[in-house]
């Protein structure tokens, strides 16, 4: 299981404005070329988005499926990674002053993924989550201030 944090200087809030946005998942999540909605709407739980991975030349689809929803505190996934099987991706999103604490929480689920995870496994899933959780951070703190905050 691979677990990473990160410390993000914007409020909860601002994280789950992006998190919502399926148009934005290509922005943070490595080694995506594109995104696009799939069913629902997301991130309800039972929606999913669809996207385009690169791996050297080549280039495979995929989607993501919302399991657990309690925003703005968890969100939880489930990636379809073709024959690579699902992935349970998890982050715990949590207010830390005025900015936000939050964990990442990776580990397979089904298919050939599942058969084959070990540390080693473990390890590139760590490096990947550092540069995810920097991707995320520079796109949540890029946005303007209000964003994210309630209009009343």
């Amino acid at each position: 299981m691979a677990v990473r944090h990160k410390l993000i200087a914007r409020e909860p809030s601002v994280l789950w404005a992006v998190l919502e946005d399926e148009s934005r998942y290509a922005d943070w999540v490595v080694g995506t070329l594109d995104s696009a909605p799939g069913s629902g709407r997301w991130p309800e739980v039972g929606s999913s988005i669809e996207y385009t991975v690169r791996v050297g030349p080549k280039e495979f689809h995929g989607h993501t499926t919302v399991r657990r929803l309690d925003a703005p505190h968890a969100l939880e996934l489930e990636a379809h990674g073709g024959p690579l099987g699902t992935a349970r991706i998890a982050f715990d999103i949590r207010p830390w002053g005025d900015k936000t604490l939050v964990i990442l929480d990776e580990h397979p689920l089904r298919g050939l993924g599942g058969s084959l995870h070990n540390t080693v496994v473990d390890a590139f899933a760590q490096i990947r989550h550092r540069s995810m959780l920097r991707r995320l951070a520079e796109v949540v703190e890029g946005l303007p201030q209000d964003t994210g905050r309630a209009k009343g």
